[in-house]
């Protein structure tokens, strides 16, 4: 008589399990669709965001920076007659020969170690344009030019890079390159 109770039973307990484990199956994959969803909806957020800031630095890149205004340097101040037609009218003068103008030529300054494209920018903005103004320039203040362009620039050390400079300015070629071999990405090894 259990026997046969339990016989009839089986199927029914079978049925009740597959149908909670039914049940389980579709609540879970409805709360897992859920937090997919969210998630989805997140990451799409943070794209359109992104996607917006990029657009605004292309619009930023694309405009050209004003000039920084040459600094004005004082020159004596030399009283001249109205009645300059020769230059015997100005005394002093004996003709009108305009002086030379100097243009110092920039250096191709990623030959120092540690320097790349962008960094010879961020220098030859600040006018360290040749070995020699390199050179003599304090590696505190490079490492200030550094700092205020940005945490991507910050991770450079130029302690070597006067050091370098000095060598290039001098044509000391060779010992540059042998000091160079040693260091690694501009720093000592």
């Amino acid at each position: 008589m259990i026997l046969q109770a339990l016989s009839q039973n089986i199927p029914i307990a079978v049925l009740e399990a597959l149908l909670f484990m039914g049940v389980a199956a579709w609540i879970g994959w409805w709360l897992g669709s859920r937090a997919l969803n969210a998630r989805i909806d997140s990451v799409q957020t943070d794209i359109a965001a992104k996607q917006v800031e990029l657009e605004i630095c292309r619009q930023q890149k694309s405009k050209p920076k004003a000039a920084e205004p040459a600094t004005a340097h004082k020159l004596p101040v030399i009283e001249v007659p109205m009645d300059i037609s020769s230059p015997e009218a100005i005394p002093g003068i004996n003709s009108f020969t305009a002086a030379p103008i100097l243009v110092e030529e920039a250096d191709d300054l990623k030959i120092i170690e540690g320097i790349g494209p962008k960094i010879e920018q961020l220098l030859n903005n600040e006018g360290i344009k040749t070995f020699a103004t390199l050179a003599s320039t304090p590696p505190s203040r490079i490492t200030e030019i550094l700092q205020a362009a940005g945490p991507r620039y910050q991770i450079h050390d130029p302690g070597t890079w006067p050091d370098q400079a000095r060598l290039a300015a001098d044509g000391k070629w060779e010992e540059l390159k042998i000091w160079q071999d040693e260091l690694n990405k501009g720093k000592k090894a």
